[in-house]
């Protein structure tokens, strides 16, 4: 056999494997993505109303809380295939992205001069009586919270409003859940003073 023809037929050869080889990797790469598409899905049907709770007692804004929580989710989609953890291991990903989203909305609005208004809240023929209560309570719920430090007013919001356990929350702020445990017994004597 001519070398040359032996070299060229090695060469398609070793060109098919590697093209057979790349294929394999893309399809495995695109399974691996659409199993991941499916778990972000699956936590947005399950932690988003989690993570609004959660970021609306950090921020104290409904609407805002709920278009941050869409960015969460949004931001996870766009770097999932960043995420190297465990797929169980997503949850307490996408509540880290959800403090990174609070801090950022800080920093911006710090720049930001506004004006604050009352929401304006239309009845829909329900009890006005609670809702007057509910708001009072909420208001005065928020009020005492800026009063918290940062860390402990993050520990109540992932602990009482996202739901998340002592030992998830700990390893969403990287501390021990005995860290977390005691900040959340301090938070939560403060409160009582303050309420």
């Amino acid at each position: 056999m001519d070398s040359s023809v032996y070299c060229n037929t090695v060469q398609r050869l070793d060109s098919c494997v590697e093209e057979t080889r790349r294929n394999q990797l893309n399809e495995k790469c695109d399974n691996e993505t659409k199993s991941m598409e499916a778990a972000i899905a699956g936590l947005f049907e399950e932690y988003y109303d989690k993570v609004v709770r959660y970021i609306y007692i950090r921020i104290s804004d409904q609407p805002e809380a709920e278009d941050l929580a869409g960015e969460v989710f949004l931001k996870a989609l766009k770097s999932m295939g960043a995420y190297r953890g465990s797929a169980e291991q997503l949850r307490f990903w996408i509540f880290k992205i959800a403090r990174n989203i609070v801090i950022d909305h800080y920093r911006k609005m710090s720049k930001r001069k506004t004006v604050n208004l009352d929401d304006v809240e239309i009845s829909d023929g329900s009890n006005v009586e609670e809702m007057a209560e509910q708001r009072l309570q909420i208001r005065d719920l928020a009020k005492a919270m800026k009063q918290l430090t940062q860390a402990q007013r993050e520990v109540i919001g992932l602990r009482f409003f996202a739901g998340l356990s002592s030992a998830e929350t700990a390893q969403v702020l990287g501390k021990s859940s005995g860290a977390v445990r005691e900040m959340q017994c301090d938070a939560i004597q403060r409160l009582r003073k303050l309420m």
